[in-house]
């Protein structure tokens, strides 16, 4: 049986309406509104029940790469084992909290092992926490909770680790966006972040609204 780290809704929105899409926040607000109650009053839960039940939110550290204003994009191929993800293109490198990642900082180990699992980086992995994601509007995204990273990397110092699951490289944000517009598959957490780009990437600007399909796991 298979087990995932959550928190309940009530709990991680204390008692207020949760917001919608990205929310930019600082590390020191990021630790104050959600991952103190996310470390204090989070537990695991049977995959199973956590994914049809939205009084829980699974928690999901979501990583972007970035070498400058360019971001590194991937696609999942066939051999994903997550079906909803195959074929998606996605910025963003995440996956659940599983109970190999332990206490204190489950969220913290969680996020250092996706990244290794998905990725060769060159260098100390510098994450920075740059805010949190939540999207209510489809059944998938109503039991997910994304708390986003950024990593400053050399585009030279980072590649693929498995080939067969996935594919990538980095490619400058304007171009990811004008795919997103033109109708390229992108998960919904990953053009959420498209959206949103220049308030979490340095020297990028606002583009306007971007429309993707697709679920964010």
């Amino acid at each position: 049986m298979e087990f995932v780290f959550v928190l309940k809704r009530d709990e991680l929105f204390a008692g207020a309406d949760p917001f919608q899409g990205f929310l930019p926040l600082s590390p020191g607000a990021i630790e104050r509104r959600f991952l103190d109650p996310i470390r204090n009053l989070g537990f695991f839960l049977e995959r199973e029940r956590a994914e049809k039940d939205p009084a829980f939110k699974q928690i999901i550290p979501y990583t972007v790469v970035t070498d400058g204003t360019d971001v590194f994009a991937f696609r999942r191929l066939a051999r994903q084992t997550e079906a909803r993800l195959r074929a998606k293109l996605s910025i963003g490198i995440g996956g659940h909290v599983d109970p190999v990642d332990g206490r204190p900082d489950p969220v913290g180990r969680g996020c250092l092992r996706e990244i290794g699992e998905e990725l060769v980086v060159e260098g100390p992995l510098d994450l920075e926490p740059v805010g949190v994601l939540n999207d209510d509007s489809n059944e998938v995204g109503a039991v997910h909770f994304g708390l986003v990273h950024r990593l400053r990397a050399k585009a030279s110092g980072v590649q693929v680790r498995e080939t067969a699951t996935m594919e990538g490289g980095f490619e400058p944000l304007s171009g990811l966006r004008e795919r997103a517009r033109s109708g390229e598959n992108f998960e919904t957490w990953s053009a959420i972040l498209l959206d949103a780009a220049h308030r979490f990437i340095p020297g990028s600007k606002d583009s306007g609204r971007i429309l993707a399909g697709g679920d964010p796991r």
